[in-house]
């Protein structure tokens, strides 16, 4: 599924759901991030939001065994989640969600590995939340969805050569993961000033179970129409979609901080 130019929400929109996140943490739990997260260059959830991307080049063998955790492809026309089928041994974005919080919630476990399992949990909850990430189609998530958009907003250097005339070939995840957030053209502070003056919690069932914020995702892709009559697009297209991605950012922060404070309680 996932393509070197499609590996969920950009770096902005990560670090757009850890900064959110970690606005809304409790003292201890915030006091647990800080000690888990020290000696890291950007010891922030916001700082280590994107790590589990960042490993395709830092550390290929472990991107490549841990790559299948990034999204769910339902085996199905519905959304309807089956682990044995949709899910097996685990490998899926569901699936790593709940091993890497057991893997954070136990104490007992070395500093490196709890570590690890909270900058994986930043990165997949972040995921699980991007439409294409959780599809029941068979394009890989939009990947193999050809797309031609104008667009002003250049794109990320590797794909600089597929930008000619203002119009970038990409396709409908790329669509998602990096332009319908990128083109509001606000760096991380202000975008996240912005979204967190809204109302808090966003709007959505107050679930902790990761299936259900899959089964969410999946099912926005209909109900939504994501996937636009024909191949061009320009800004209209992502500035009609931009609420609902900003939607699920906001949903992914509540749901990560919530996560978050439920795993690090003070249990003394």
């Amino acid at each position: 599924m996932l393509a070197p130019s499609a590996l969920g929400w950009s770096a902005l929109g990560h670090r757009l759901v850890g900064e959110l996140a970690q606005r809304h943490l409790t003292p201890a739990a915030r006091a647990q991030v800080d000690a888990l997260l020290a000696g890291e260059p950007d010891p922030t959830l916001a700082g280590v939001a994107d790590w589990a991307d960042t490993l395709r080049d830092s550390d290929p063998e472990r991107f490549k065994r841990t790559q299948s955790w990034h999204y769910i492809n339902y085996r199905s026309s519905g959304c309807e989640y089956r682990p044995e089928r949709d899910c097996p041994d685990g490998d899926c974005v569901v699936g790593a969600i709940e091993r890497q919080r057991a893997i954070l919630a136990d104490r007992s476990q070395p500093l490196e590995a709890r570590r690890d399992a909270l900058k994986f949990l930043v990165h997949f909850v972040g995921d699980v939340h991007q439409p294409m990430h959780a599809s029941n189609r068979d394009d890989k998530g939009g990947n193999a969805y050809q797309i031609s958009l104008r667009t002003d907003l250049e794109p990320e250097a590797y794909a600089r050569k597929k930008y000619v005339d203002g119009v970038m070939g990409t396709n409908l995840h790329s669509v998602w993961d990096f332009y319908i957030l990128g083109s509001k053209k606000l760096k991380l502070s202000p975008y996240a000033a912005k979204l967190d003056a809204l109302p808090w919690p966003p709007a959505a069932p107050q679930t902790r179970d990761p299936s259900a914020w899959a089964g969410e995702s999946c099912r926005l892709i209909e109900s939504h129409k994501l996937y636009p009559d024909g191949h061009k697009l320009d800004i209209a297209y992502l500035d009609a979609q931009r609420p609902l991605a900003e939607q699920r950012v906001r949903q992914a922060a509540f749901r990560l901080a919530d996560l978050l404070n439920t795993t690090l309680a003070d249990t003394h």
